[in-house]
Parts: structure tokens; C-alpha cells; sequence
């Protein structure tokens, strides 16, 4: 099994560095990605053609003995993490591959288009149209759960809330792993010195918010989904480290949910980092977060 400490200073040793250009961010997510261990799924590559018209990449993650058929029970969309500047299905891979077989489902993972090129809102419409893909194709919304992690998990939110808005078809769920829900980033958690988050600092956030927003709003609800309208969303899961710079983003965004109405679960992770779920099954705490997240899954899709 790997020590906490061992992954913490791996993660310190891969993390994004003052001045780094947005190639360089995105070099170094790909190169660390690629020397995970993966467990024996299968990726399958698939164009996202929407409704609406134009097209995207995608991979879908399978376990073994399973299809992508729309007939299958229930399907996952996963929204991959990296500041919506970096990151694709490649590097999501550790974390999708770990939820595909946790859920027990096949797991549509989005290379949805990334800033500074495609700033705000170009992700939520991705995800919004790869919703709409799927159900297009013949799975059932309430068999659909979305899944995102750090930037893909506020992407989560903000497509539900594109979905409810566009009077489309909600899908059973979501669940956000380590969620980033401000982007106008307030002082709190994410300063504080006693966090052990290698890989979040409040520079490298700015950074990226700024690529993204590209002089938009940070506190528009779609860009910061804690200051949105929440009602009428369905359930959403979040998880995060108790030692994450973010962790006020997800105490907070629960706290309005269930204002709303929503059925909103926070699970705080005593001691964990930024989206642990990814090393799994090397680290006991991801593993067990993993079950977590796939009974609650059971409960709803």
C-alpha cells in the first residue's frame, strides 16, 4: 500500500509551478497521468456528436464484461478535473477507471474544450451537450449519473444547473469529488497554512480562473455554481479532504443546497488531500471513499 506521506511528496514533486506557461501545466498533468498503474478496463474512443450539432472526443471507460449498449441498467459521465486549462480523458484515466468499477458501470469520460482557447462557458456547454448525447443514443436520463472531479466537479454542478435551466433531461444525480465552486476565491480554507494540499495553491487558482472567465463574472452562477439557484437539481454527493484548500467550496455550495431543497450529502475526509479517489486501491482512504460513493450511487440510480 502507499503512505500518505509518500503521495503527498510525489504530488508536491509534479505540482504546477509559479510561471509556468499553460503548455507547461499541461505537459506535466499528461506526463504524471501517464505513469499510473491502471487496472484492466477497456477505453474505447467515441466521437460525442450532440443534438445540436458539431462534435466532440470522448473515451468510454468499461469494466470487464460489461458494454456501452443504452440498454445497460445505468451509465456514468465523467467530467475530468485540472483547472478547466488542463487535463483530457488520458489524463482523467486513475480516477475514471476507479469509479467505472466502483459503480459498476461504463463511464463516458469528456475531452471537453479547455481555456485560455475556449474560455467560459464553453465546458458547461460540453457537458451539457454530452448529456444530451447520451440520452439522444437511448440511455435513460434517470440511468445517467454525472461524476467530476477538482474543476470537473464544480462542472457538475454548473451542468446540472445548464440542464435544469434548458428544460432538458436531469440525470439521476451528481457527484462531485474535491469540488472547485468559486472561482471569485474568498479567503478561508484556501489560505490557511496548516493545509496539506500539494497540488491547490491560491496562485495557480487565480491563474486558471482568469484563463477560464476571461474577464467574465467570477461569481456568475455557471462559472461559480455556490452562487446559483440550486433549486430543483437532484441529488448530488460531495466529497472532500478535510485538509483541502477547498474545503470551504464544498461546505459551502452544501450549505445553500440543502437551503434549496436539494438532497445534498457532504462527506469531509479526516486528514485527505485533493481528490484521493484516484489512488485507489495503493491508498486505504480512497479505497473506502470509493465504496462510500458507490453505495450512494446504489441508492439513487
Amino acid at each position: 500500500m502507499a503512505s500518505y506521506d509518500g503521495l503527498l511528496a510525489r504530488l508536491a514533486e509534479v505540482a504546477p509551478q509559479p510561471g509556468w506557461s499553460v503548455h507547461q501545466m499541461r505537459a506535466a498533468h499528461e506526463a504524471a497521468a501517464a505513469k499510473a498503474p491502471l487496472p484492466p478496463v477497456t477505453f474505447e474512443a467515441t466521437l460525442v456528436e450532440p443534438p445540436a450539432g458539431g462534435s466532440l472526443q470522448a473515451e468510454w471507460v468499461i469494466p470487464p464484461g460489461l458494454t456501452t449498449s443504452p440498454a445497460r441498467p445505468r451509465v456514468g459521465l465523467y467530467l475530468h478535473g485540472g483547472g478547466y486549462v488542463e487535463g483530457s480523458p488520458a489524463a482523467g484515466r486513475p480516477l475514471a477507471c476507479n469509479l467505472a468499477l466502483a459503480i459498476g458501470a461504463p463511464l463516458l469520460s469528456l475531452d471537453y474544450r479547455l481555456a485560455p482557447e475556449h474560455p467560459f462557458p464553453a465546458a458547461v456547454h460540453d457537458a451539457r451537450d454530452a448529456m444530451g448525447w447520451l440520452t439522444s443514443r437511448g440511455h435513460d436520463p434517470g440511468s445517467v449519473l454525472l461524476f467530476g472531479d477538482s474543476a470537473g466537479g464544480g462542472l457538475v454542478i454548473a451542468s446540472l444547473l445548464a440542464l435544469r435551466d434548458g428544460h432538458g433531461p436531469l440525470p439521476a444525480g451528481g457527484v462531485c469529488i474535491s469540488p472547485w465552486m468559486d472561482l471569485s476565491l474568498p479567503a478561508g480554507s484556501i489560505d490557511l497554512p496548516d493545509r496539506n494540499d500539494p497540488m491547490v495553491s491560491r496562485w495557480m487558482l487565480t491563474e486558471m480562473a482568469d484563463h477560464y472567465l476571461a474577464g467574465a463574472d467570477p461569481r456568475a452562477p455557471l462559472a461559480s455554481p455556490v452562487y446559483a439557484d440550486l433549486r430543483g437539481l437532484p441529488p448530488v454527493l460531495v466529497h472532500v479532504g478535510e485538509a483541502e484548500r477547498l474545503l470551504d467550496d464544498s461546505t459551502r455550495w452544501t450549505e445553500r443546497a440543502r437551503a434549496a431543497g436539494v438532497d445534498a450529502t457532504l462527506q469531509v475526509w479526516p486528514e485527505m488531500f485533493h481528490v484521493w479517489h484516484a489512488f485507489a486501491p495503493r491508498l486505504p482512504q480512497a479505497a473506502a471513499a470509493l465504496a462510500d460513493l458507490a453505495a450512494w450511487a446504489d441508492r439513487i440510480f
